[in-house]
């Protein structure tokens, strides 16, 4: 946003400007976070539940930052500081969406929007490996999906960028058309529906007409992207909308595979690709991600690099031998049902333990769901290790081998004796589970 002064940016933020900056150029980068304010930056001051951000803004200026956005209620507050704009807001975060909400459509780019029970993450990087080839691209980071954080990257697109791809994180009804009213999308994508958030939302229908908001708040002949046969989005198909199918028996479908080359039928035509990961969702959402690919008129081919976000199935060798697989960001019934079959698929010298954790917000029917996990490692790993309250109910489908952990930590401590060279380790739960140390653990006891 370099090339808007202050003015501009305060009518695109719908402030009031009570000072203006000390340069005619406009901030460099947007930030919520004061540490990380200085020379360039606009500080948005967010009223949080115990501290209102606004009372660090007197702070990012005397460390140099380009202005801050605050509440009427520190803007005189904050005129007192050293020099910098300083704009008002009745709420800083309606102000924070509608100045990227002006930025999108500044830059001009097409926007594809990523949501769905699971896999979204996964179509997001996907996508911006078939894009960034052949199109200056944009993909939002790891958890940054949701009303704050999808107008930060939004905002942090720089100009000339040509694709944005946003993922759209959901909590409860509303918070989809929240999120695409911010982002306006071109192309909506739902890669999944599942039981995810049911302690929310209270059903599975409840869940796909939330996210089908997305379908909802597309403009007219935008494009829809969408799983071939799911049932519960059809209520919310629009005839206004070019609607693609992406799976068996879709407009978008697998054809041919082998462990390092996939060939798509697209609308009948052939999409080839090289690829360098061989797990059964992954190639699922690699679909998905063309369909969309497709839609804003780029046709994917030749060698597909895929950076997988932290925690969503990153595979490691440790330096004792062991394969570790970390996909412990999340987790909800299909997710771990599609880990468990990338470990049975995993080549490896010595046995398969699973580390699985607590599936959180699945309201009454957690442990009907954390038994059908348990059933469904049965068979596929030699050693069972649950964490968690809840995931000790896996144990109850599960034949060979178990061991139980109340938290991470103990956890990690357990694993630290447990796994062998040549295991392959697959560490998987709810992101409040905190399984990331298990991951850190092993890696630090490999290297030691």
């Amino acid at each position: 946003m370099r090339s808007w002064d202050a003015h501009r940016l305060a009518r695109a933020a719908g402030a009031v400007l009570l000072r203006g900056a000390a340069t005619e150029d406009g901030p460099s980068e947007v930030t919520i976070d004061s540490r990380a304010a200085g020379p360039g930056s606009l500080f948005v001051g967010l009223p949080g539940e115990h501290v209102d951000g606004g009372s660090f803004a007197a702070a990012a200026l005397a460390a140099g930052a380009w202005g801050a956005l605050v509440s009427a209620e520190w803007g005189e507050r904050t005129l007192s500081s050293a020099a910098g704009a300083v704009l008002v807001a009745a709420d800083p975060l309606v102000a924070l969406q509608g100045l990227a909400r002006a930025w999108r459509h500044e830059l001009g780019a097409k926007v594809i929007g990523v949501t769905g029970s699971t896999g979204k993450t996964s179509t997001k990087d996907l996508l911006f490996g078939l894009l960034s080839p052949q199109r200056r691209t944009v993909a939002s980071r790891a958890n940054f999906n949701t009303e704050i954080g999808l107008p930060l990257e939004i905002l942090a697109a720089p100009a000339g960028t040509e694709v944005l791809v946003l993922e759209m994180a959901m909590r409860g009804p509303g918070q989809i058309a929240e999120l695409a009213r911010i982002a306006q999308p071109d192309v909506g994508v739902i890669v999944s529906i599942g039981p995810v958030h049911l302690e929310l939302l209270g059903s599975i229908e409840a869940i796909a007409a939330a996210k089908a908001e997305l379908i909802a708040a597309l403009a007219p002949q935008a494009t829809s992207v969408v799983p071939a046969g799911e049932r519960l989005l059809e209520p919310h198909v629009r005839s206004d909308l070019r609607t693609v199918t992406f799976g068996q028996d879709g407009d978008v479908k697998l054809v041919s595979e082998d462990p390092a080359h996939v060939v798509i039928d697209a609308h009948g035509e052939p999409v080839e690709l090289d690829v360098d990961f061989t797990e059964r969702h992954l190639r699922q959402d690699l679909l998905a991600a063309v369909a969309a690919a497709l839609a804003v008129g780029v046709r994917p081919g030749g060698r597909l690099e895929l950076s997988r976000s932290p925690g969503r199935g990153q595979r490691r060798v440790l330096e004792d031998g062991v394969t570790l697989i970390d996909d412990a960001y999340n987790a909800n019934p299909m997710s771990m049902r599609a880990a468990l079959d990338a470990l049975a698929a995993t080549v490896r010298s010595g046995r398969r333990i699973a580390v699985l954790g607590d599936m959180l917000e699945l309201g009454p029917e957690a442990p009907r769901f954390h038994r059908e996990v348990g059933c469904h490692a049965d068979g596929v790993a030699d050693v069972l290790v649950t964490v968690g309250p809840l995931a000790a109910a896996m144990a109850e489908a599960f034949a060979g081998e178990h061991h139980h952990a109340p938290d991470a930590g103990a956890a990690a401590a357990l694993l630290t004796d447990l796994v062998r060279p040549g295991d392959v380790v697959l560490v998987k739960g709810s992101n409040g589970v905190g399984l990331k140390l298990v991951c850190e653990t092993l890696m630090a006891t490999a290297a030691a």
